[in-house]
């Protein structure tokens, strides 16, 4: 893959590369670090693309692989003390906003797994599509949805 390919590809899935950081992290500092190794991996990872899936399977499968590996090496460093300010400029007032905010602090209480599963979901990925980037069954996808979708209704 030529480096304009490379550029080319990025441009296309930034999005999606951004919706795997999002699911391991909140933090900009945090995700825009995990963006730049994910780059990193696809670069170092194109050569070997095979094309034995779609291109944004890989990518999601090469973001998601980089995402859990970041995590696991984060757990094993102390814990980073950040800067919190008491007001929230996007902060809204209405109910689904709400409602939308709810939702999503759920969503961050659960594994990375099981987030990146719920995440690829919303996303209007295909149950076997959602199963060929975590590496599970597609049957397996939906029986986990209905146990998430069960775990987040029983959550405060």
């Amino acid at each position: 893959m030529t480096e304009k390919e490379f550029e080319k590809m990025v441009r296309e899935h930034r999005a999606t590369i951004y919706t795997v950081c999002y699911i391991f992290s909140q933090d900009n500092d945090e995700v825009a670090d995990l963006f730049q190794e994910i780059l990193i991996n696809l670069w170092r990872g194109s050569g070997t693309f095979r094309g034995e899936s779609s291109i944004s399977t890989w990518i999601w499968r090469v973001s998601f692989n980089t995402c859990i590996s970041f995590d696991r090496k984060k757990k094993r460093l102390p814990k980073r003390e950040h800067l919190n300010l008491s007001i929230n400029l996007f902060e809204d007032k209405d109910e689904v906003s709400n409602q939308a905010q709810i939702l999503r602090k759920r969503i961050s209480k659960l594994s990375p797994f099981d987030r990146a599963i719920v995440l690829l979901w919303l996303e209007n990925l295909s149950y076997e599509a959602i199963g060929q980037i975590v590496g599970i069954s597609t049957s397996n996808v939906s029986v986990r949805l209905v146990r998430i979708k069960e775990q987040l209704k029983k959550m405060q």
